[in-house]
């Protein structure tokens, strides 16, 4: 690596690192006040309300990083103007291009770390965040990470083995005990379904003690009534945005066997791999109206434009895409398209500055 890039480099750096701070603070805030909301409920209290706004910071890191990519260099680039940096590489012989693919050589380091927060980091903590957050809310249910739910009902326990995004119930476990704590009955069902009042079990299988023997029946389908309603599971069910490339695909699959609707996932998975691509393209595009207003010195009207072009990305990135999926646009194309114009834009910009 040359004088020139690692100059370049660590001035686009520093610059990112100030932007990555005041963004994550403003949006800390942001989710600080939306968890306000719950604040008080059941077991969530300030010490939990804080604890699920730090492990939430990968995820918003992850989200902002074409902001942030954009914002940065854009900064980065506009010290190097002002202080008249830029002028003198291109009197000196300094091509362009040149000092595109010294920027670039920042991107793609930025578009390596969004991967490794996207698909290690962020899952993890987003999981937790989202596991706590619904313990603390829900008294008297909880979750085991890959072993579903645990509800008491009475003098039941009830063990849900996963919650579908339609809020169906799969692979449900009743166990009945009477009031010397001794098992009774225990019931198994394949899936569940809430109808108005009750929940609709199917493919039922009942085992029970009576006069010192254990009887045992199958039914097509038994009505439970229950303390746990669909309000209360919607925080239990898998989120999109917690999960991994990887996750994503395999669930995808899971949820097709399970003929559900999976257009939000594919949306989700798209979104995924647009993301550090999505960097790259913030990248070049903060470069060309740098370089359109050398001599201007105008820092403050740089930094405006980066700040609109990032939020109408980030605007854009989230709308378009749901947009889509409401009008039966492919998921793809919702992920895709607004990555696609703004990298149209970037080089129709660079090619006027060249």
């Amino acid at each position: 690596m040359s004088i020139l890039d690692r100059h370049i480099g660590r001035t686009i750096v520093f610059s990112t690192l100030l932007v990555f701070g005041v963004l994550m603070s403003l949006f800390t805030f942001i989710t600080f006040v939306e968890a306000f909301g719950d604040l008080g409920k059941a077991n969530f209290g300030l010490v939990a309300a804080i604890k699920y706004v730090l492990l939430s910071l990968p995820r918003d890191a992850y989200e902002l990083f074409p902001m942030t990519a954009l914002l940065g260099t854009t900064l980065g680039l506009s010290s190097l103007a002002v202080d008249s940096e830029l002028i003198v590489m291109r009197a000196a012989g300094v091509s362009l291009l040149r000092i595109v693919g010294s920027v670039m050589k920042v991107g793609v380091v930025l578009m390596a770390i969004a991967v490794v927060v996207g698909e290690v980091v962020a899952p993890v903590t987003e999981d937790l965040a989202q596991r706590g957050r619904a313990a603390a809310t829900q008294r008297g249910v909880a979750q085991l990470k890959d072993r579903g739910l645990w509800l008491r009902d009475g003098s039941a326990f009830m063990h849900v083995g996963e919650v579908l995004p339609d809020l169906t119930l799969l692979r449900v476990n009743i166990y009945q005990f009477d009031d010397d704590t001794r098992l009774r009955r225990q019931t198994a069902a394949q899936s569940g379904r809430y109808e108005q009042t009750h929940w609709r079990l199917e493919d039922v299988s009942q085992s029970w003690i009576e006069d010192n023997k254990v009887h045992s029946r199958r039914l097509e389908s038994d009505q439970l009534i229950s303390v746990l309603t669909p309000d209360m599971l919607g925080v239990f069910a898998v989120k999109p945005e917690g999960l991994s490339g990887w996750h994503l695909f395999r669930y995808i699959q899971h949820l097709e066997q399970n003929k559900q609707d999976t257009s939000r996932y594919n949306l989700a998975l798209w979104h995924k791999i647009m993301l550090p691509l999505s960097t790259g393209v913030m990248v070049i595009l903060a470069i060309p109206f740098v370089f359109g207003q050398l001599r201007s010195g105008a820092l403050g009207s740089r930094l405006l434009i980066g700040i609109v072009l990032g939020l109408a990305f980030y605007l854009i990135n989230r709308v378009f895409g749901y947009f889509g999926l409401l009008y039966g646009l492919p998921p793809a194309l919702g992920a895709i398209l607004p990555a696609a114009l703004f990298f149209v834009l970037a080089l129709v910009m660079l090619r006027r500055v060249a």
